[in-house]
């Protein structure tokens, strides 16, 4: 029976107990020496529940879970979808300002956090929030500290010892449709959005994703630092337990890390976006490992260049699949497929999700026939409830018919594969053409000594923008601007040449590894205003 098929409208909770009844003391959590099994973090999650509805913490109530990749990230999740609640996670790498932000406007009554994560004392910041969030209650800490000075503020695992034999007051009856999360877009061209998503959006992504991959309960799955991200939530934590298979975790990007997990664990399937391939594809060839037992990887996130594809499916993992993934749709809504041709997976983003419908778009929403470029809209199980408490962000994205306008361009070929040129926002606007930058990004990197690319657009009195390309180039390469641009001239118009070009040690990226263009630009312009340039 097809994984999709075994995931009827049951509370999420109710789908954990179902894979505990099957193999209880099947791998779920690998944390480095520790790992947990299925009954053990359902266990957790009863207990958590237990006491946290004993607090007072009620269905419909916002808990934010502001954790790094840990097991108790996990056993948060499933604890809070028993009691029925609305789950908000949250980056805990953070500026203080954006933290705050999302806890008073999400109206989050609790708030599940580490104690102390690359030098910042969490407690002191609590300390200092609290009194600007009136609606936060109880905070909940992940770490040793065991002094306590406020009654509000509890230790994760001492709820979870007192929560031990309690029953909840009521099973909570979830609805398929009912609000389950809030997961806030990343940011990196404009303010965060809280994205309303349902039980039936994330398990149905869930469901489509592992199953097009070909997850089986025997694999071993890594590539997720970020459980707070949509794909975390969806394909990682969610598709894993549909497939009763292992969730390697790590707390955050490392190459080197994540390599050793794979040799160690014997890791057969890997998620990941293409900088996080490319890092580990350079840290394989310095120091090799054993990784023979990868079978299949997922990439999404960011376009993927032709060479560092065909690199990673020689050196490191076999069979990639390229995936096209939108917090506003629970994370995967296209994937590529293993028999899919070598060609099609090398260039787009592969099929739409079974169930999920997409259409290309002029701007005034008039749909486009086969081949052409326009706007991606789509429609389906995964697409969000709408942006919490922003009715108007919401009517501007979603049409009558219930169709996401994403605001990505792209074009849907003969065979139904999707290409992605680039965001319809990312244009540039040189002297009044457009210009694509993953159209000269994808032929920077053909460049032999180019490692990495990213092509964004600068203020210029002139031409209204200029084009900047910002190039990481291989170790040891010795490449000037000029030969940069005289690459890009033989195969591109004059008007999409980089106006601009600099070398860099390394690109922006946000915490799930993409590139930050926001904050590439104001770095691009701050540099081009020194004096001297």
């Amino acid at each position: 029976m097809a994984l999709s098929e075994r995931t009827p409208d049951l509370p999420l909770a109710q789908l954990l107990e179902r894979q505990v009844q099957e193999t209880p003391e099947a791998d779920f959590l690998i944390d480095g020496d520790q790992i947990l099994s299925y009954s053990q973090v359902a266990d957790d999650a009863r207990s958590l529940a237990a006491a946290l509805a004993n607090m007072g913490v009620e269905p419909g109530d916002r808990v934010a879970i502001i954790l790094p990749g840990c097991p108790e990230f996990v056993v948060s999740l499933f604890a809070l979808a028993r009691l029925g609640v609305v789950v908000v996670p949250i980056n805990p790498r953070l500026p203080e300002a954006e933290l705050r932000y999302m806890l008073r406007h999400s109206e989050a009554v609790c708030a599940i956090t580490v104690e102390n994560l690359h030098g910042v004392d969490y407690l002191q910041l609590f300390e200092e929030l609290l009194p600007h969030l009136p609606e936060l209650q109880y905070l909940v800490t992940v770490g040793e500290e065991d002094l306590w000075y406020d009654d509000r503020i509890y230790q994760f695992e001492d709820l979870v010892s007192a929560g031990q034999g309690r029953t909840l007051p009521q099973e909570v009856a979830e609805r398929p449709d009912d609000l389950f999360a809030i997961v806030y877009t990343s940011g990196t061209t404009g303010k965060p959005k809280g994205v309303e998503l349902t039980r039936r959006n994330l398990i149905s992504v869930a469901a489509a994703t592992v199953e097009g991959v070909g997850v089986r309960s025997e694999d071993r799955v890594i590539g997720i630092t970020a459980l707070f991200h949509v794909f975390g939530l969806a394909p990682g934590i969610l598709g894993t337990m549909l497939a009763g298979a292992a969730l390697v975790i790590q707390d955050e990007i490392d190459a080197a890390v994540a390599l050793d997990l794979i040799q160690k664990h014997r890791v057969t399937v890997h998620y990941g976006v293409p900088m996080v391939f490319a890092a580990e594809l350079r840290e394989q060839r310095r120091q090799p490992r054993e990784v023979g037992s990868l079978r299949v990887g997922l990439v999404a996130g960011a376009p993927i260049p032709e060479d560092l594809f065909n690199a990673v499916e020689a050196e490191l993992c076999p069979l990639l699949l390229p995936a096209y993934s939108l917090t506003e749709t629970a994370s995967v809504l296209c994937l590529s497929r293993a028999d899919d041709p070598p060609e099609k997976r090398r260039f787009t983003v592969g099929r739409p999700l079974d169930g999920t419908t997409l259409r290309v778009v002029e701007e005034d929403g008039t749909k486009l026939p086969v081949e052409s470029l326009g706007e991606i809209s789509v429609q389906g199980p995964g697409v969000m409830r709408g942006y919490y408490r922003q009715p108007r962000e919401t009517a501007a994205s979603l049409d009558a018919e219930g169709y996401l306008k994403t605001g990505d361009l792209g074009i849907v070929d003969e065979d139904g594969h999707v290409h992605l040129v680039g965001r319809r926002r990312d244009v540039i606007i040189r002297g009044g053409s457009n210009v694509f930058p993953r159209e000269v990004e994808d032929r920077l990197h053909q460049h032999p000594a180019i490692l990495e690319a990213a092509v964004v657009g600068v203020r210029d009195d002139l031409l209204g923008e200029a084009i900047c390309a910002a190039i990481v180039p291989m170790e040891g390469a010795i490449v000037t601007d000029d030969e940069v641009r005289e690459w890009c001239r033989q195969t591109l118009a004059d008007h999409k040449v980089p106006d601009m070009v600099r070398f860099v040690d390394g690109l922006p990226s946000t915490g799930t590894g993409k590139i930050h263009r926001a904050e590439l630009v104001r770095l691009m312009e701050a540099e081009r205003e020194e004096p001297g340039t």
